[in-house]
C-alpha cells in the first residue's frame, strides 16, 4: 500500500506477454517507466538501528559480501523464476529484470538485512497467510512494502510492515487513535493484510491483480480493466495502471527471486540469533510502562520494540482490552504482582488534579478538575485518565485543534 516510488526510465520499448523474455518495439509510451518502492530509499543503517536488528542481527565474519553482482543470461533468469514453487506467476521480462538488478545490485544490503530479519517474523506472516488461504510466497511482500522495518511510515501515511493507510486499516479493525496504532502490531497487521489480500483475490480472481490492488486500491485495477477493453492479465493492463503500480508486482517478483537466489549473486545474509521467547498478557485497566518495568528487568526501548502499537507511555486498558508482549520470564512476576502492578507509583504516574466546582443557578452543581499538561501528554492520553473523550475536552476548553502545550491547564468537567 506504499504510494510513493522512485523511478527510472527504461531505454527500450517492449510488449509483455506472460512469461515472455522477448523484446519488441511495438509499444513505446510512458508506460515503460520502471518504478521502485519507497522502501528502496531506506538507509540500511537506519534499518540496523531498530531494536530487533541491534538485538538479533550481526554480520557473519566468515561471509564476504561480494562487491560485484554477476550477470546472467535471460534464459537463466527465466529458468530460475519458473523453478520457484509458487502459485503467483513469476514471469521474466525486462521490467522484472530491472527490479531484479535493483535488489541484487544497489539494494543488495536490503536483501542481506531481510534474510536476517525474516526469521524473526516469518512464523507470524505464514500463520496469517495460511489462515486466509493466501499463497505463502506473499510472506515476502513486507520486504517490498517496508524492508521489514517495524515502524515504517510512508510519505502517504501508510504505517507498519504491511503499510496500511488509515482508511483501509479501519476496514480490518486496525484501531488508530492518540494512544494506539494497531498498524504497528505485527500480529494484528499481518492478519489484516492476509485478510485484505484474500478479499482482493476474491474480487479479481487473480493473484497478480490482487497484489497490484493491494498497492493502488481495487478501484484503479477496475478502471484499468475497463480501459483495456476487459483484459484481466497484469501485463495486458500494464499501460493502464498507475505508474507506481506498474513496478509493484515486478518488485514482488524480484524480491522472491533475490530471497531464493541470493547466493548466486554473492549476497551475504546477516546472521540472525534466535529471538527470545515471549508471551502475552491481557490488560483491562490503564497501565503505565514504568509500572511494568518496575517488575521486569528490561528497558523502555525493549518494551516499545515488543509493543510498537502503543504510542505513549500509557497502556489504555480501560479503553479496550490491551495485549502486552513481554519476555517469557516476566509473565509470572507480572501476574503475581496483581493489584500492586497498577498501584505502583500511581499518584505520580496518574496524578489527580485539584477538584473545583461552579454552581449553575444553585440547582445543578457542576464539578470539574484542573489538569496541568505535562510534557509528552496528548489530549488522547488525558481523556483516558479522566474517562472522557477528546471532543469533550476540546469543547470544555474552547480548543480548535488537538495541539496542546506543556504547562497549560485544562478543565475536565463531571456533573
Amino acid at each position: 500500500m506504499n504510494r510513493f516510488f522512485t523511478t527510472a526510465l527504461l531505454t527500450v520499448c517492449m510488449t509483455f506477454p506472460t512469461g515472455a523474455v522477448e523484446v519488441s518495439d511495438t509499444v513505446c509510451t510512458d508506460s515503460l517507466m520502471t518504478v521502485f518502492p519507497e522502501s528502496m530509499e531506506y538507509d540500511v543503517d537506519s534499518l540496523l538501528g531498530e531494536w530487533f536488528a541491534k538485538r538479533y542481527l550481526s554480520y557473519d565474519s566468515d561471509c564476504i559480501d561480494g562487491s560485484i553482482n554477476p550477470k546472467f543470461s535471460d534464459t537463466v533468469y527465466a529458468r530460475r523464476l519458473s523453478s520457484l514453487p509458487t502459485i503467483v506467476e513469476m514471469p521474466y521480462n525486462y521490467v522484472t529484470r530491472s527490479s531484479i538488478d535493483a535488489y541484487t545490485g544497489r539494494n543488495r544490503k536490503v536483501i542481506s538485512f531481510a534474510l536476517g530479519m525474516l526469521p524473526v517474523y516469518e512464523d507470524i506472516f505464514v500463520e496469517a497467510l495460511m489462515k486466509y488461504n493466501v499463497p505463502l510466497e506473499l510472506k515476502y511482500l513486507p520486504i517490498v512494502e517496508s524492508a521489514l522495518k517495524p515502524k515504517a511510515y510512508s510519505r502517504a501515511g501508510a504505517a507498519g510492515m504491511w503499510q496500511f493507510i488509515y482508511s483501509t486499516g479501519r476496514k480490518y479493525d486496525l484501531q488508530v487513535n492518540s494512544l494506539v496504532d494497531d498498524r504497528y502490531d505485527i500480529i494484528k497487521e499481518s492478519d489484516a493484510a492476509a485478510h485484505h489480500l484474500r478479499d482482493l483475490y476474491d474480487m479479481f480472481g487473480d493473484w497478480s491483480l490482487a497484489i497490484s490492488a493491494y498497492n493502488c486500491g481495487p478501484g484503479n485495477i477496475t478502471r484499468a480493466i475497463t480501459r483495456s477493453g476487459g483484459k484481466r492479465d497484469f501485463w495486458d493492463l500494464y499501460p493502464y495502471l498507475p505508474h507506481e503500480t506498474r513496478g509493484y508486482l515486478p518488485a514482488f517478483i524480484a524480491v522472491n527471486y533475490a530471497m531464493n537466489f541470493y547466493k548466486e549473486h554473492g549476497i551475504c545474509p546477516m546472521k540472525s540469533a534466535r529471538p527470545d521467547q515471549t508471551d502475552t498478557l491481557h490488560i483491562n485497566r490503564n497501565l503505565h510502562i514504568n509500572q511494568i518495568l518496575h517488575y521486569c528487568d528490561m528497558s523502555q526501548e525493549e518494551f516499545k520494540a515488543l509493543n510498537p502499537q502503543y504510542l505513549t507511555e500509557v497502556i489504555p486498558g480501560a479503553y479496550r482490552t490491551c495485549i502486552l508482549t513481554v519476555p517469557y520470564q516476566y509473565v509470572r512476576p507480572l501476574i503475581e504482582a496483581g493489584d500492586s502492578l497498577y498501584e505502583y507509583d500511581k499518584e505520580k504516574l496518574f496524578p489527580k488534579a485539584k477538584l473545583a466546582y461552579i454552581d449553575d443557578d444553585m440547582k445543578n452543581r457542576i464539578t470539574y478538575v484542573t489538569h496541568k499538561i505535562q510534557s509528552g501528554e496528548t489530549l488522547g492520553s488525558i481523556a483516558i485518565k479522566y474517562h472522557t473523550s477528546v471532543r469533550n475536552i476540546k469543547n470544555w476548553n474552547n480548543l480548535k485543534s488537538d495541539n496542546i502545550r506543556a504547562g497549560k491547564t485544562l478543565r475536565i468537567y463531571n456533573r
